[in-house]
């Protein structure tokens, strides 16, 4: 049986009392999760949070992004290593807004891929299409390109570590969500993708995490979906309340 997840993506907001007081309200209001639970706060925050994450089973510490390059001169840059010295346990890699707003390219995050694997770290890996690409009915070929060009390089001991996040675009803080059946349909597809390349044991093993807008309201149906299997939250995570209901849906 493959691992359910939820993790949430804090972005650029709290600060350090308020993730504090953030993680604190998580902590006591999600006792006993059904799979795992996975912080991602910005930078500053890493060590202090892991600490308080590190005292509960099934809480995991996450890095929001890393650096394709193992140390040198990139001034305002974080490594892989420097994340896996303070404690994180997984990384977020090729989030829709580093390859909107980073111009983030497939070749670049294949390389983050490796250098976070390298580091003992498990990548979510976020795949996902734009608007005028889902009206073209073209989805499924373009998120095949982005996992063949990032992911599928991989042999499959290192695959296996991977976790998937699918972030429709159009449905990420637009208030718009995939209806559960286009959420189904695009997990399906990733995992025959899967399966094509690693084989149907691999493609089974694989979390795939839905990640387009999920919230309070939504997730239960979202994760009820048998390729589903839980989400990357990105506002609904900055709302202890929210974010424990869609820990508590994950089936």
């Amino acid at each position: 049986m493959r691992q359910q997840i939820v993790a949430g993506n804090w972005k650029m907001n709290k600060t350090l009392e308020e993730g504090i007081d953030l993680t604190k309200a998580i902590l006591e209001k999600v006792e006993k999760p059904n799979g795992l639970v996975v912080i991602a706060p910005p930078y500053p925050y890493l060590r202090e949070l892991g600490k308080m994450l590190k005292v509960r089973k099934h809480f995991h510490l996450a890095a929001q992004n890393c650096h394709e390059e193992e140390k040198g001169a990139y001034t305002g840059e974080v490594s892989a290593d420097m994340l896996a010295s303070v404690g994180c346990e997984f990384v977020i890699i090729g989030h829709s807004e580093r390859r909107q707003y980073f111009k983030e390219k497939n070749d670049v995050l294949a390389a983050k891929v490796n250098v976070s694997l390298a580091r003992g770290m498990r990548p979510i890996f976020c795949c996902g299409e734009p608007l005028h690409i889902r009206e073209a009915d073209t989805h499924v070929g373009y998120v095949a390109k982005q996992l063949k060009a990032s992911l599928f390089h991989l042999k499959e001991e290192d695959f296996r570590k991977v976790v998937i996040a699918y972030e429709p675009i159009w449905a990420i803080g637009t208030g718009r969500t995939a209806t559960s059946l286009q959420a189904q349909e695009m997990h399906q597809a990733i995992r025959v993708l899967v399966s094509k390349k690693y084989g149907k044991i691999v493609a089974d093993e694989t979390p795939i995490l839905y990640g387009g807008s999920c919230n309070a309201q939504n997730a239960a149906e979202l994760f009820a979906q048998p390729d589903v299997d839980g989400g990357l939250i990105g506002g609904a995570s900055l709302k202890a309340d929210d974010f424990a209901t869609i820990v508590a849906a994950l089936k």
